[in-house]
């Protein structure tokens, strides 16, 4: 009480006085938190309601304000804008140096990039460069020719270029069956390769040993197989089976009956249809010895048969005439038969015939009754030969058809000369055929001794009659 009167403070001015110290204590303490250099603790006290201060003690938590360039509601203009430059200047600043680092990283990173790259080339190159030298010594037979040697090597039917050449490098014709492939795909296609047996030297480059390959003259696995004057084509298509050279009867048949070989051979190309043929190819496949490859391509095999019979039939020459030259299809045009029809009536004495005068004197009875058999009262051919074709008898008809079997071809039964051949007759049968001696006769008929077949002629029925009882 004596200090409040002591200093005349009046209960308003007291108040009046508190809050002056109030807000100077507020101006100061918030100059203090915008001061750069301000850094130490403040004790804030207030008053109490018994007019004293109420201080924090040192336990008491002291609030701290250090230097700062934040923003805040007691700067003024100068001062914001200036710390923004500077935030601006100081993020532009760092923006650029992380720049720089990167690039500098970027360069490292490149760089060593570059020597890893250089490094990869080189290795590869190096491989590579081996593995080149390694197919190109296969190619060019380089390491295999200093030691040649023959071996045998078999390729299969229809071949894959990969079969080929694992074949090859079983038999060490070749190091790397891989490159072999690789160059063949590019060269050749597998199409080309010949089934069959071949001795080949080990020293040869990849391009000679695929034309040895595809070529059957370098073939080993040959078979000597005569097919003789007569023989049908069933009976042709069986003994090439059983010799190894066709893999397949039906197959070979079914060849003699295409259309395949006419742009190759004129003389089927002109071939006129008479009726219904068992077998088109029938009487052209020529009897000969001939030399064919096992398991040997039907195509090939039958246009070795054509070609024989082109070269030593058809457009040879012949001693004919007093010595004059000329070729089966010129005399041929000089009867009134075709040359289907010859071949034919050449098919049918080869069959019946017992020797070669025999076939002259058949070829004038078959003649005359083609010319004059109506009128003799023998249309028919009545050529036993003919019954069972295309069966040689009666015991090589299938089972299954053998009781009710009736062959379109025989000549008991139709006028005429039948729709085809009935065998492949050989050139003395054709050249009979063309020529047959002058006779009146009109009946043959053979004996069997044991020197062989004896032929009988006749003119009529009767004659004919009587040569049988003979050989009875």
């Amino acid at each position: 009480m004596s200090d409040i009167q002591n200093n005349n403070y009046s209960g308003d001015s007291i108040e009046e006085t508190r809050k002056k110290k109030m807000e100077e204590f507020k101006r100061s303490f918030d100059k203090s938190v915008m001061s750069d250099d301000y850094d130490e603790t403040l004790q804030v006290h207030e008053y109490s309601d018994e007019n004293s201060y109420k201080g924090f003690s040192s336990s008491s938590s002291p609030l701290k304000r250090k230097k700062s360039n934040e923003i805040n509601s007691f700067s003024d203009s100068d001062t914001k804008k200036r710390i923004e430059r500077e935030s601006k200047k100081a993020l532009k600043q760092q923006s650029k140096e992380n720049k720089r680092i990167e690039k500098n990283k970027a360069k490292r990173n490149q760089k060593m990039f570059k020597w890893v790259w250089v490094t990869m080339v080189v290795i590869v190159a190096i491989v590579l460069s081996q593995v080149i030298m390694v197919g190109v010594n296969d190619l060019l037979a380089i390491e295999r020719e200093k030691d040649p040697k023959v071996v045998q090597i078999s390729i299969p039917a229809d071949p894959t270029i990969e079969q080929i050449a694992e074949i090859l490098e079983d038999n060490s014709v070749i190091d790397c069956a891989e490159y072999f492939v690789f160059y063949a795909n590019i060269t050749t296609s597998d199409e080309y390769f010949r089934q069959g047996s071949f001795e080949i030297e080990t020293d040869k480059d990849y391009e000679a040993i695929i034309n040895f390959l595809q070529s059957n003259v370098n073939r080993t696995d040959i078979v000597t197989v005569q097919l003789t004057e007569g023989m049908n084509t069933l009976e042709i298509a069986t003994k090439l089976h059983e010799e190894g050279v066709t893999s397949d009867v039906q197959e070979f048949l079914d060849m003699c009956n295409s259309d395949i070989f006419d742009e190759d051979f004129e003389f089927l190309k002109n071939m006129e249809s008479r009726g219904n043929r068992y077998y088109k190819l029938e009487g052209y496949l020529f009897p000969d010895t001939y030399d064919f490859y096992l398991n040997e391509d039907p195509q090939s095999t039958i246009y070795k048969l054509l070609s024989n019979f082109e070269n030593k039939v058809y457009y040879e020459e012949e001693k004919y005439y007093g010595g004059s030259k000329t070729t089966i299809e010129e005399l041929i045009k000089d009867t009134d038969y075709t040359l289907d029809e010859i071949i034919t009536i050449a098919s049918i004495i080869q069959a019946e015939a017992a020797n070669e005068d025999d076939m002259y004197i058949i070829s004038s009875i078959l003649h005359n009754r083609l010319d004059n058999g109506i009128e003799m009262g023998v249309a028919q051919l009545n050529c036993d030969c003919t019954v069972y074709y295309p069966y040689r008898e009666y015991k090589d008809v299938p089972e299954a058809i053998r009781g009710t079997y009736k062959s379109t071809y025989d000549t008991n039964t139709f006028n005429g000369l039948p729709a085809g051949p009935i065998c492949n007759p050989s050139k003395k049968a054709i050249l009979a055929a063309i020529s047959p001696s002058n006779t009146d006769y009109y009946f043959f008929c053979h004996s069997v001794t044991d020197d062989g077949s004896v032929p009988y002629y006749a003119s009529t029925i009767e004659g004919h009659q009587y040569n049988l009882s003979l050989i009875e």
